[in-house]
């Protein structure tokens, strides 16, 4: 028995900390904090992790003590908070090292700038930094545990919801250098006022030596000035303007895809160059530049450091702020994560992997690691060790390191360079496999992407799975505690790709998957999910795959349940009774059994031992409309009363449910022990209450094929039904009614947006293209269109085409790829 009571642990070793189960990867190496949050709890998963090998536990005082014989097995750290102690432990590490350290806040911006800084500086220092955007309470302090003896440079980003966050992260960071990027209105709804939400990130730099800010924002220009610098009156304050405030001014020439800039900065003139013309990249670009070159030209002198900021400056490029799934060849599927590659970045990358398509042979192509500051042999061996716990059963490094330690790992592949990769290895060796492309920006491993993903056309439906992540939670804090969740994933998951969604909804433990047919299901169990699939319309003629593949149909009449009987009884199937879920017609007068069939329906499943009933469930006709709610409760009673009936007389004990998406906040009542999330998990709620609440989940996204100009009077598409009423320049689209686009919304009936503009459609739409009228637009062929999504909402799509959400994006054809990504 090892178990100490303590906020503040002292630990002996430099063990990996975890705080979500399912990304374990070397359990022997791991301490595992047990967090208990709104909607998950660590503490549910400490036996699971114990048999997996984990012998290190940070346990919450409550679950210790009603877990005493558990504590005996493993060390346990026993504290009244283990998200404060994770804090502790991250500060105790923070305060072992003397490096200038860069805090980044602000509403927009923090990782990019986090990035860029990182990309510029890397050359000559080594760098520890945030993984992606790990800037929360929890995230913090696991990238400041990152930092070694090697690292010259700390840059970390700090994000709060909140008061009273950003006190912990400052304590964890602590900042010498501090940016805060601008001010808006992002993840204003836990403060009172865009003030107080300003004041409590300014608590970050409360004993920071430098803030680099823009001027430009009177409100926090007004409380830096004011707030903190009572705080911390020593604090240099670093503030430019584009506007002429102020001593440090900056002058910006904008060129074609570049940008010149003057900065005029304690009596001197600074040129540089960007590779940027909008204004937040620009804005970014000059934090990076103050930044850097606080920190460079102590060591390298002005003239130097300059030249050292524009080369990295030179190689800046947008940032892939996300991690792509999309299909591949050869039946592969492709996680692209290819614009960089350290090695907290690699373990979240891992993590990702493993949510999805499980089935799949696990391969990753891997760049090396530059600028670690490291011993290449520890490094290269600690990748090795992660890639082991990840279950990669193939690595393909690139790079002059891996060729020099592959002999640290199992079924390796070095090459020097991907051209030495593209014209050596067959591409086409890459079967049935699930590949993780993550390297360095230097190593330009697009090449590697673009010869592994479909050759398609330029359409593509972009879900987003954050968004699917954050609409399943917040359903789930409006049921009761135990009521259970059944999601729906028919017709591609609303056109969204069942196959994706349904690995992300196992990965966050709902209770059941729904499906239309038996057909999707079996595709669902080939592809690794092994949640219970209920099947809405199961056919005679799938019976067999039902069962083989433990699917359990929806029964709704006699017939079926007699045909199913027989089927079993000839084939001599299964060897445990068949579940199957009852289905009530309660007044939706489509399918279900009625209460005139209660009475054989119970003396059939008394007969018979083969079948289990695992729930009974009935479906809403109305449940989104208020005009309607008095039929809907005369549904729910008649539901009430007929599940009574069955379950009474049922020796199973099954699961009711009748709520759907609109139910679920509109009848509470209705809850009972489970609900059906269906359009609302993909960012739809047709009851309007709750819409703010949820995220978009899918944009369909297409390309500016060919931009032509058209004279007045001439007709553009088929049946000249464009016709110029004036001189007008028209855009090609790569998008027609065979990908879904809908031909009703011809001749300026539907628009996309282009470059911050609406463009109607000019003529027909046609069968793979459209035209647009881009007369009033800036554009340039391959140019991205948005048809529905951010900018044009999915609602007035629908509302233009007298039709529902549902429709528009089931109706999106297969030839359309699909792109998923992660923030």
């Amino acid at each position: 028995m090892n178990i100490e009571v303590t906020n503040n642990p002292i630990l002996d070793t430099h063990p990996l900390l975890l705080t979500d189960s399912r990304f374990l990867s070397q359990p022997s190496k791991t301490l595992f904090i047990a967090i208990k949050g709104e909607r998950h709890d660590g503490h549910l998963f400490i036996k699971e992790l114990m048999e997996k090998g984990v012998k290190s536990f940070i346990v919450s005082e409550e679950w210790a003590k009603d877990n005493g014989v558990l504590l005996t097995k493993a060390r346990f750290w026993v504290t009244a908070n283990p998200v404060k102690t994770l804090q502790e432990i991250a500060v105790n590490h923070r305060n072992q090292f003397d490096i200038p350290v860069i805090g980044i806040t602000g509403s927009n911006g923090k990782t990019i700038v986090k990035e860029w800084l990182s990309s510029i500086l890397q050359k000559s220092k080594t760098i520890v930094k945030s993984p992606r955007s790990y800037n929360s309470q929890i995230g913090v302090p696991l990238s400041v545990w990152q930092m070694d003896s090697t690292h010259e440079v700390g840059i970390f980003e700090a994000g709060i919801s909140q008061p009273a966050e950003m006190q912990s992260l400052q304590e964890i960071i602590n900042p010498e250098i501090g940016i805060f990027t601008n001010i808006g209105s992002a993840h204003s709804e836990g403060f009172r006022s865009q003030k107080q939400k300003v004041t409590e990130k300014l608590r970050l730099f409360r004993k920071a030596k430098t803030l680099i800010y823009s001027q430009d924002y009177p409100e926090l220009d007004e409380e830096i000035r004011i707030f903190l610098k009572a705080v911390n009156p020593k604090i240099e304050l670093l503030s430019w303007s584009k506007n002429g405030k102020g001593t440090t001014t900056v002058d910006i020439s904008k060129k074609d895809k570049f940008s010149k800039l003057n900065i005029y900065w304690n009596g001197e003139e600074f040129n540089l160059k960007v590779p940027f013309v909008d204004d937040a990249s620009i804005e970014n670009a000059i934090h990076c530049f103050f930044a850097s070159y606080i920190l460079l030209s102590k060591e390298y002198g002005s003239e130097e450091a300059l030249k050292m900021i524009q080369t990295g400056l030179d190689s800046l490029k947008p940032i892939a702020m996300r991690l792509e799934l999309k299909e591949a060849i050869n039946n592969c599927y492709l996680i692209d994560d290819s614009y960089n590659n350290d090695f907290g970045g690699l373990q979240m990358a891992l993590n990702f992997m493993n949510q999805h398509h499980i089935n799949r042979k696990k391969t990753i192509i891997l760049s090396d690691v530059l600028q670690s500051g490291q011993p290449k042999k520890e490094l290269y061996g600690k990748i090795s060790e992660l890639l082991e716990g990840a279950e990669i059963e193939k690595v393909i490094g690139i790079g002059p390191d891996f060729i020099n330690h592959k002999d640290l790992f199992n079924n390796i592949g070095a090459y020097s360079s991907v051209e030495e990769f593209l014209s050596r290895h067959p591409i086409q060796s890459f079967q049935n496999e699930l590949i993780l492309v993550k390297g360095a920006r230097d190593f330009t491993f697009e090449k590697i992407v673009n010869e592994l993903t479909h050759k398609v056309h330029g359409t593509v439906l972009e879900v987003n799975l954050d968004a699917v992540t954050h609409n399943l939670n917040y359903y789930r804090s409006l049921l009761p505690e135990k009521t259970k969740l059944m999601v729906m994933v028919k017709a591609s998951a609303y056109g969204s790709g069942s196959t994706e969604v349904a690995s992300l909804l196992q990965y966050h433990r709902v209770d059941y998957l729904a499906v239309a047919y038996t057909d999707e299901g079996v595709q669902l169990r080939e592809n690794g999910i092994d949640l219970p699939i209920m099947v809405l319309n199961p056919q005679p003629e799938s019976f067999k795959k039902l069962i083989d593949y433990k699917l359990e149909p929806e029964i709704y009449s006699l017939g079926l349940l007699q045909s199913l009987i027989k089927f079993i009884h000839f084939n001599d199937e299964p060897t445990k009774p068949l579940k199957i879920h009852l289905k009530l017609d309660t007044g939706m007068k489509r399918l279900g059994f009625i209460k005139d069939d209660v009475e054989e329906l119970l003396n059939i499943l008394h007969q018979e031992s083969c079948l289990e009933v695992a729930s009974i469930f009935s479906h809403l006709a109305a449940s989104d409309s208020k005009k309607h709610k008095d039929f809907t409760l005369e549904q729910i009673n008649n539901f009430e009363h007929l599940s009574g009936t069955l379950i009474r007389q049922l020796k199973d004990k099954p699961l009711r449910h009748i709520a759907n998406t609109a139910a679920i906040s509109n009848y509470p009542q209705a809850s009972y022990d489970m609900v059906r999330l269906g359009i609302g998990l993909y960012g739809i709620d047709f009851t309007d209450s709750h819409q703010e609440e949820l995220q978009n989940v899918a944009s369909l996204k297409t390309t500016i094929s060919q931009i032509k100009k058209v004279k007045k009077g001439e007709t553009v598409g088929y049946s000249r039904m464009g016709l110029a009423k004036e001189d007008m320049r028209i855009a090609t689209i790569a998008i027609g009614y065979a990908d879904g686009f809908d031909r009703k919304l011809s001749n300026g009936k539907g628009q996309v947006w282009i470059n911050g503009q609406l463009c109607p459609i000019i003529g027909n739409v046609c069968m793979d293209m459209s035209m647009v009228d881009i007369s009033k637009v800036n554009a340039e062929e391959g140019d991205s269109v948005e048809v529905f999504g951010k900018q044009i909402n999915i609602f007035d799509v629908a509302k233009t085409l007298e039709t529902i959400p549902y429709e528009i994006l089931t109706k999106i054809g297969t030839r359309v790829k699909r792109v998923f990504f992660k923030e």
